[in-house]
């Protein structure tokens, strides 16, 4: 079995991040992979360290000929039997195919809600969400050429950061958020309710073009003592075990790979109650989930957790066991295999 997968990603993000997990866990497993990526020297770099060689290609916008005609040229080399294309960049630059010159089944993979013209020309579609899945299918794709295929998160249990690495207090307690600092994460309504929430600080992993306006919000509220805007981390799995509470406030969050995350480093969970999320959680029993955008309620489901050990305990051992249940490596890599085979024939 062959495969070819593409990825037109941006440098950062949660799409970015599982397309090399999953590409390492797939190579660990056997599969020969061709391995096509937007130019990225740091993700190359990982790549290769994993053993994995990447094409690196411009994936430009509408006037970029080049990448199509490369691609048909690794097609040709190759001769995959599946190409797996990630989003709508990667799926858009994909050459059509002619029956003798490129004979290979074509799914494409989407993590979000996006406009079906990009996939036209698809055999398979394959949605990270069973909601996604819904979607395809209202949107007229045929249910039996949609494919619910979830992530999977890292599995090691890892030592804690130190306070110190975050620069808090040697007993402060703190409260965890990550992801790009862009309006659809909603950091702005988990900055409001930081307000309502005395004598905890917060961290952000994460960086974006909101960083600016977070600041300025943060130091109106005066807040902004309390609040470690840290970037993007290596360590993320590190800072995880370390928090008190993770949250995840996002008003549009097609999946919450971050809630697995959280939930592999057995730490308890809030969130907003946006369609991954929402999906993902059992509210009450691994996590709690509060309205899009109210901070109030917010605040109160991080102070519930906060001021209840045994709740926060219980729901973050119920997480780990959702993890372990559904979201592993080794489950989820063997779906793909699995659906390879079958999509095949």
């Amino acid at each position: 079995m062959r495969v070819l997968q593409a990825m037109a990603g941006a440098e950062f993000g949660g799409a970015e991040a599982f397309f090399v997990r999953l590409v390492i866990g797939l190579h660990k497993a056997g599969l020969d992979q061709r391995v096509v990526i937007r130019n990225n020297d740091q993700r190359a770099a990982v790549l290769r360290n994993a053993g994995i060689d990447p094409v690196e290609l411009k994936f430009g916008g509408r006037f970029d000929v080049s990448t199509p005609m490369l691609l048909k040229r690794q097609l040709r080399t190759f001769k995959p039997h599946v190409a797996l294309t990630w989003m709508n960049r990667a799926t858009s630059k994909m050459p059509k195919r002619k029956p003798r010159d490129l004979n290979y089944v074509f799914a494409a993979r989407l993590g979000g809600y996006y406009n079906l013209k990009y996939y036209r020309h698809c055999d398979h579609l394959v949605g990270n969400t069973q909601d996604i899945c819904d979607y395809l299918k209202a949107e007229g794709w045929p249910e039996e050429r949609t494919h619910y295929l979830p992530n999977f998160v890292a599995a090691d249990v890892v030592e804690p950061a130190t306070l110190r690495s975050m620069n808090l207090p040697t007993r402060g307690r703190f409260i965890l958020t990550m992801g790009r600092l862009h309006q659809n994460k909603g950091f702005d309504t988990l900055i409001r309710a930081l307000a309502d929430i005395p004598e905890v600080y917060l961290v952000i992993a994460g960086e974006g073009p909101e960083r600016e306006n977070l600041e300025r919000l943060a130091t109106e509220l005066g807040v902004r003592p309390r609040i470690r805007m840290v970037g993007w981390r290596d360590d993320v799995s590190s800072l995880l075990a370390a928090c008190d509470v993770f949250v995840c406030p996002s008003r549009h969050e097609p999946l919450g790979n971050v809630v697995i995350e959280a939930w592999a480093q057995s730490r308890p969970v809030v969130a907003a109650a946006s369609q991954g999320p929402s999906q993902l959680i059992k509210d009450g029993q691994d996590g709690l989930l509060t309205p899009v955008d109210d901070a109030p309620a917010m605040a109160a489901a991080v102070k519930r957790l906060l001021g209840d050990a045994a709740l926060a305990e219980g729901m973050a051992k119920a997480g780990r066991a959702r993890y372990q249940a559904e979201f592993t490596e080794a489950q989820v890599v063997q779906r793909y295999l699995q659906f390879f085979q079958e999509i095949a024939g």
